[in-house]
C-alpha cells in the first residue's frame, strides 16, 4: 500500500523498460548494421551494439525483471552477509505492462498518488559511448529511439507522464535539429549525460560556444535539460586502473565505488568557467540519478577558485548554480546539508521507480526528507511543486 501524503506528488525520477525495438522500429535502413541489433549467443538474446555485445545492462530484454526496490538496503549501505549483488536481486518476473504501457502506467500512479514524473531511459544512458566512434550511426540510433519514445510515450502524456528524448551533442547541428522536432511535440524536458562530447572534430566541453546553437533554443524554448546517470567517457579512465573500461550495470567493483573522477561535477564546473549560464541565462539544468556528493565538492573549489581568480567569473559561480541548476538527490544522501546549501526550491524528488535501486513505494521519500528534519512545506516543495516548476516551459525574462 502506498504512503499516504497531503498532496500528490511529483516524481523526478522514473522510468520504463525499453521496447525491444526501441532503437530499431525507426532506424533508417543503412545504419541497421552500424547501430543495434538482437542476436541469438548461447541460448540468450543479446544487444549487439557496432556488432559487438553490449552490456551495459545485463538483460537488455527486461523480461524477467527484478521488483522494484528490492536493493533498497544495499545502496543505503547495507549488506551485513556480504552477499553478492546478483543474489540481492531476488526472484526475477515478468515484465508488467506499466514497464512499457502508458496507460497501465498512468493507474499504477493513480495508486501511488503520483500526481506526474519525469519518464526517462533504462537502457538509453548506456548507448552513446558504445557509438561514439560512428557518429553518423549514433545520431541515427537516438532519432530512432526518440521517434519510438513519441510514438509509445509521448512527451507530456496528459500531462503526466514527462518522457525526456534524449539529445547527443556528438553533431552540433542534429543537436539542434532534434531539439526543435521535440519542441514541436510539447517536450518539456530532454535527456543527456554528463562528461565531454565526442565529436567529429574530436572531445569538446558541452558547454563550447559549437554547441550554442542547441543552448540558445533549449533557453529560449524554457524547457529543462536533465542529466541523468549512465555510461560517460570517464569509464575509460578507469581501464588504466586495472578496472574494466565500460560499465555493466550491478557488477560490484571497490574501486569504482571510491573512485575520484566524477563527471557531472565536472560539466558543472566546466558550464560554470565557461559562461554557459550567462551566454543564456533562461537556462534550467536538473541532475538526476547521479547523487549530490558530487555539490559539495564541486562548491568547495569553487569557494577558493573564486576567491583566487574572481575576475575569471561574471559573478559568484556558486550564485550562478543557485539559480540555474536543481539536484535530484539520492533518497539515502546526506539530505539535510544540501537543503543548507541550495534551499529546497532546487532540490528535487526522484525514486527511480521501477528500478532495483530505487524505492519500492515512491511516496515514501518523504520519510527520508522528515529524518532530516524537512518541514512540511519544504516536503512538499521538494516532493511537488519543484517538478510542476521544471515540467512548465519559463519564458525567457
Amino acid at each position: 500500500m502506498a504512503h499516504q501524503l497531503p498532496f500528490r506528488f511529483f516524481d523526478c525520477d522514473n522510468h520504463y523498460y525499453e521496447a525491444l525495438d526501441a532503437f530499431t522500429r525507426h532506424l533508417e535502413p543503412e545504419y541497421r548494421k552500424r547501430a543495434m541489433q538482437w542476436a541469438e549467443i548461447e541460448g540468450r538474446t543479446r544487444l549487439l551494439v557496432a556488432g559487438r555485445v553490449n552490456k551495459f545492462i545485463p538483460k537488455p530484454t527486461f523480461d524477467p525483471v527484478a521488483a522494484p526496490g528490492v536493493m533498497d538496503e544495499y545502496f543505503r549501505g547495507r549488506n551485513p552477509k556480504s552477499a553478492d549483488v546478483s543474489k540481492l536481486m531476488g526472484e526475477l518476473g515478468p515484465i508488467r505492462g506499466e514497464y512499457r504501457d502508458r496507460d497501465a502506467r498512468v493507474a499504477v500512479m493513480d495508486g501511488q498518488g503520483m500526481d506526474a514524473c519525469l519518464m526517462l531511459p533504462t537502457l538509453g544512458v548506456g548507448m552513446e559511448v558504445a557509438l561514439a566512434h560512428d557518429i553518423p550511426a549514433l545520431t541515427a540510433a537516438f532519432r530512432a529511439f526518440n521517434r519510438w519514445l513519441a510514438e509509445d510515450w509521448g512527451f507530456a502524456y496528459r500531462n503526466r507522464i514527462f518522457a525526456a528524448p534524449y539529445i547527443t551533442l556528438a553533431d552540433p547541428a542534429n543537436a539542434a535539429r532534434e531539439l526543435e522536432w521535440a519542441l514541436e511535440r510539447d517536450a518539456r524536458f530532454v535527456v543527456m549525460i554528463p562528461g565531454p562530447v565526442q565529436t567529429e572534430s574530436g572531445m569538446r566541453a558541452p558547454a563550447d560556444p559549437v554547441f550554442d546553437d542547441f543552448w540558445k533554443l533549449a533557453a529560449d524554448s524554457g524547457i529543462t535539460v536533465a542529466y541523468h546517470g549512465g555510461e560517460t567517457h570517464y569509464a575509460k579512465f578507469l581501464g588504466e586502473w586495472g578496472e574494466r573500461d565500460f560499465t555493466e550495470a550491478y557488477r560490484a567493483s571497490a574501486f569504482r565505488g571510491i573512485s575520484s573522477p566524477d563527471p557531472m561535477q565536472d560539466t558543472m564546473a566546466s558550464h560554470l568557467s565557461l559562461h554557459l549560464f550567462h551566454r543564456f541565462p533562461n537556462l534550467r539544468i536538473a541532475s538526476i540519478e547521479i547523487g549530490s556528493a558530487w555539490v559539495f565538492h564541486l562548491f568547495e573549489k569553487l569557494s577558493k577558485s573564486y576567491g583566487q581568480v574572481p575576475h575569471l567569473y561574471p559573478e559568484d559561480p556558486r550564485e550562478t548554480f543557485k539559480r540555474h541548476v536543481w539536484v535530484s538527490p539520492f533518497y539515502e544522501d546526506e539530505l539535510a546539508s544540501l537543503l543548507q546549501l541550495i534551499g529546497p526550491g532546487h532540490i528535487l524528488m526522484g525514486s527511480d521507480w521501477p528500478h532495483v535501486e530505487g524505492l519500492a513505494d515512491p511516496a515514501s521519500y518523504i520519510k527520508d526528507l522528515e529524518n532530516f528534519d524537512y518541514t512540511p512545506e519544504q516536503c512538499e516543495a521538494v516532493m511537488r511543486t519543484n517538478g510542476w516548476e521544471l515540467a512548465t516551459r519559463r519564458s525567457p525574462a
